[in-house]
């Protein structure tokens, strides 16, 4: 599932045009998977922006990053409550000083690139959401970008009538929008209710 998650990520960055590198693609046996960054991503043409990156990232805010290293949490089962994120420690190294700082040599001396980690998903509660993003932001995340904004954001900029060949993932999802098993999103405001008898 790994390599699927790493996947939708490297597609979504890349479409919104990031020059996008893998860390590395094998995996040392000398250390678990959990230490390694995924990803260093760099926008060419970044946009200067007066106010400070919203920690939950939109496909509108990607234009503002201009570096970032991104980790990606494929546990797509999972929300990234509270008491999951105290219960796994191993989705905070790669902030660690250590890896960080030689993660952070691939950017050179201009300055530290953004921390993004890729997440499932944050609670839906306004309580729980504010704990979570706290403890992620305690932890030294800069941003966190959930995996339903990439999908939508990808499923939207899919036309049907282009050929992706040179992509599996986005194939996939041309051929299903053909298909229409994306519906469009739609506004329920005068939705009809069900009589009961």
């Amino acid at each position: 599932m790994a390599a699927v998650s790493e996947t939708i990520v490297r597609e979504y960055f890349e479409l919104h045009e990031f020059l996008v590198r893998q860390h590395r693609k094998y995996i040392a046996q000398t250390r678990r998977e959990e230490d390694d960054i995924d990803f260093f991503v760099l926008n060419p043409h970044p946009q200067k922006r007066e106010a400070e990156l919203p920690f939950v990232l939109s496909a509108a805010d990607l234009k503002f990053v201009e570096r970032a290293v991104v980790v990606v949490k494929g546990w797509h089962t999972e929300t990234f409550s509270p008491a999951v994120l105290a219960h796994a420690p191993e989705i905070f190294r790669f902030v660690e000083p250590k890896v960080f700082q030689q993660a952070a040599r691939a950017f050179g001396a201009e300055g530290a690139p953004t921390k993004i980690l890729v997440v499932p998903a944050l609670p839906q509660g306004e309580a729980a959401r504010k704990q979570s993003v706290e403890l992620l932001r305690s932890k030294g995340i800069d941003a966190v970008l959930p995996f339903h904004v990439m999908l939508a954001d990808l499923v939207e900029s899919i036309e049907v009538n282009r050929n992706y060949q040179k992509s599996d993932l986005l194939q996939m999802i041309r051929i299903l929008k053909n298909y229409d098993f994306f519906k469009e999103p739609q506004l329920e405001l005068f939705k009809s209710k069900r009589k009961r008898r």
